[in-house]
């Protein structure tokens, strides 16, 4: 499990925000952070991915060392 913190533009509604029950939201207008534990590469992919699909622009993905 890696802790990482995806930034994206905008607030995330409470649904999109439901989509990752495993993950964390803050919104700190004009941006959002959402943190939490991912299992893998494949899942942040994943993640990233999902966001992209939605039109959510990503601006900044950190990991946040143990």
């Amino acid at each position: 499990m890696t802790r990482t913190l995806i930034r994206v533009e905008g607030e995330l509604t409470d649904e999109l925000s439901s989509a990752f029950p495993h993950l964390r939201t803050q919104r700190q207008v004009p941006q959002t952070t959402v943190v939490g534990d991912l299992e893998d590469q494949e899942e942040l992919q994943a993640v990233l991915n999902f966001l992209r699909a939605l039109g959510v622009a990503v601006v900044d993905v950190v990991t946040i060392p143990d």
